[in-house]
């Protein structure tokens, strides 16, 4: 999937705890932003939230899953057969890394993580943005 095909952002844990990091904040808000200003998607998927989870203190996080319009994937039965499949077939074993890279890869979305390598292991071809 070249830069230009990316139609939004698939948030990973590491980009959910960066809205509410003092260093990091500014620059993943203005993210978040310029990807609905340009009329992108933004999914969150169900597993991030729970990892990065932490408690009231996280305002700009808890804004953003109030937010219209994003995309908060399930992991039903299907998608979970999908998820270990993908598993097994890259030899990853965090069930959330996969569902994340999945969500993009379906969505057209370069995928905002803090650790980048573990996305590239599941599905090189994938865009990552740096938190």
């Amino acid at each position: 999937m070249s830069a230009g095909a990316v139609t939004g952002l698939t948030l990973d844990t590491g980009a959910l705890l960066a809205l509410d990091h003092p260093g990091k904040a500014i620059v993943m808000q203005a993210r978040v932003d310029e990807t609905v200003r340009r009329g992108g998607s933004l999914c969150i998927p169900i597993g991030t939230i729970a990892q990065a989870w932490r408690g009231s203190r996280q305002v700009r996080l808890a804004r953003l899953l109030k937010s219209r319009g994003i995309d908060i994937a399930i992991m039903t039965p299907n998608v979970a057969r999908s998820v270990g499949l993908l598993c097994a077939r890259t030899g990853h074993d965090d069930v959330i890394d996969v569902h994340v890279a999945l969500c993009a890869r379906e969505r057209g979305h370069a995928v905002v993580t803090s650790d980048p390598d573990d996305i590239a292991r599941i599905d090189p071809a994938l865009p990552v943005i740096r938190v």
